[in-house]
């Protein structure tokens, strides 16, 4: 009897097949995407622009003028005070001070003892050498050392008297200092001594007035640290700062008669920011007000900070998932009130301030840009184009770029949607990597492999498959005809790739599902052909 031999292509594609083609249209699951973070300004944003005011000074405005800008509906007055008690350091065992000149100590009793030029170490037993004794006395504190003819010296020298008393077991100095020449400490720490005196100026008030405004109650006033204001004493002084200091000598910012939180801060980015939403809590005179010469600071614009969303997930402290999107809402000042960190599991909110500490960000006012390529999940056959989706968000334009040899090179510019949303057809010849840049930023780039095309030629007889491959740089490449059996893939017979291309191999065939298996190669991955399946009887 004779055999029938029927050869069906089946439309069960493997990798490498046209279905295969259509699911690699579709994005990769998203968590590998670039977000960037470009800003404006340094600081909270409230108040006192420090390069805004050195820029107001550039156009010949002086310093009244620029504090009244920033702190509208204020008037300038006097100061309700003239001195301040400055924390100099707490909770230590050991404290050291001295003078180049002999001074003097007043005990807890009242008492004044002459003390000899040096540095002493003092303990909380309050020991010391005093009025020309050999030998160390107790003085029942608190004690208050005072300067003769040259300052006193704890890690800085320092203007004023130094107490110190112990509290907790331990020692602790404030700084009995004049107001004025506390701020001859202060101005220079916050501002740099070489800008125009309107500009130092201007920082004297607002310092004073800070200082005044924000007094604690209790033992001492001020910290000497941003806890407060920088307060680095004598070494820190210089001419400009204390001759600005002296011309504004006891004035201050007032509100209605009080003195006036003079917050300040670095830079602005062109607008100031308003108390009520940076910190919630509205002020008349800390309201958001233009900024227009602040573009003079070197952080006026900043970034591209460039993030992955595994980096977020960490800094951010949320576990088990990735970053995947950010979606910023903001306040009346343009900052971002809240960010809205969509996970692979979950949607977080996170309050400006507490993301700019997190993520060393300059100032809540920024903006997030987003750069995806999403890779197919097969590999493309040869001659076949494949299509690439991503996203290319707050950003402007951004560019395709494809490696190829040793360097990449520009495919072409991508036109996104509203949403930022993108899709593009590229043809590669061989198994290559595409990525998306926007300026300065580079995003993460995707693999995308390229499979042989091989296909089987009709024939009906009984002892042999025969078919192509391309490209014919595969020739001499080994293939592998094979049936399958079960969930496996038994190989039957091989053939050699030939310089047309074409390949033969003689096997008996029977009843089942066969498919070609190519070996990779000349930048090819392993490539199938569609699968056939054979009837006999």
């Amino acid at each position: 009897m004779r055999r029938t031999l029927v050869l069906v292509p089946v439309l069960l594609f493997v990798a490498g097949s046209a279905a295969h083609a259509r699911t690699a249209q579709q994005p990769a699951p998203v968590g590998g995407a670039t977000f960037v973070v470009t800003g404006h300004g340094w600081g909270h944003g409230v108040g006192f622009s420090q390069y805004g005011a050195y820029g107001y000074a550039q156009k010949g405005v002086g310093y009244s003028k620029i504090i009244l800008h920033y702190f509208p509906g204020t008037e300038l007055g006097a100061a309700p005070v003239s001195r301040v008690r400055v924390l100099l350091t707490s909770g230590v065992g050991t404290l050291k001070i001295g003078s180049t000149e002999d001074f003097r100590v007043r005990d807890g009793t009242g008492v004044t003892h002459d003390v000899l030029a040096g540095a002493y170490t003092l303990t909380p037993d309050l020991k010391l050498k005093v009025d020309g004794e050999s030998k160390q006395v107790v003085l029942p504190g608190p004690l208050l050392f005072q300067p003769g003819a040259a300052a006193l010296a704890l890690k800085h020298r320092y203007r004023g008297s130094i107490q110190v008393d112990v509290t907790g077991g331990k020692l602790r100095a404030i700084n009995m200092v004049g107001l004025e020449q506390y701020l001859y400490g202060v101005v220079p720490s916050e501002m740099p001594y070489t800008w125009l005196p309107e500009a130092l100026k201007a920082q004297a008030v607002a310092a004073r007035s800070y200082a005044l405004a924000t007094r604690r109650t209790g033992a001492f006033d001020l910290y000497p640290d941003t806890r407060s204001q920088v307060y680095l004493g004598i070494e820190h002084e210089k001419p400009s700062t204390n001759a600005a200091v002296d011309a504004t000598a006891g004035k201050v910012v007032l509100y209605q008669g009080e003195v006036a939180k003079t917050f300040f801060f670095s830079t602005s980015g062109g607008r100031t920011a308003s108390s009520e939403d940076v910190w919630g809590e509205p002020v008349p005179y800390l309201i958001s007000v233009p900024d227009p010469y602040d573009s003079i600071s070197p952080y006026h614009d900043w970034g591209p900070f460039a993030f992955t969303g595994s980096k977020l997930a960490k800094l951010l402290k949320i576990k088990g998932q990735q970053v995947v999107d950010l979606q910023p809402e903001l306040n009346q000042s343009g900052r971002t009130k809240t960010l809205n960190v969509v996970g692979t599991k979950s949607t977080i909110a996170v309050d400006g301030a507490t993301l700019r500490k997190r993520l060393g960000l300059r100032s809540t006012w920024f903006s997030v840009g987003v750069l995806s390529l999403s890779a197919p999940r097969v590999p493309v056959v040869y001659g076949s184009r494949v299509r690439l989706n991503g996203i290319a968000r707050g950003l402007g334009q951004a560019v395709l770029q494809q490696f190829q040899g040793s360097a990449w090179a520009v495919v072409g510019t991508v036109k996104t949607g509203d949403a930022g949303a993108l899709s593009f057809v590229v043809k590669p010849t061989v198994t290559t990597r595409y990525r998306l840049t926007s300026g300065k930023v580079v995003a993460a780039s995707v693999r995308v492999p390229v499979a042989p095309l091989a296909r089987f030629y009709p024939t009906r007889m009984p002892d042999r498959l025969s078919g192509y491959v391309r490209p014919t740089a595969l020739a001499g490449a080994s293939v592998l005809l094979q049936r399958q059996q079960g969930t496996a893939w038994l190989t039957v017979a091989q053939a050699t790739v030939g310089a047309d291309g074409d390949f033969l191999a003689k096997l008996p065939l029977t009843t089942g599902v066969y498919r070609a298996r190519i070996s990779s190669g000349h930048g090819l991955v392993v490539g199938f052909s569609p699968v056939l399946q054979v009837t006999t009887s």
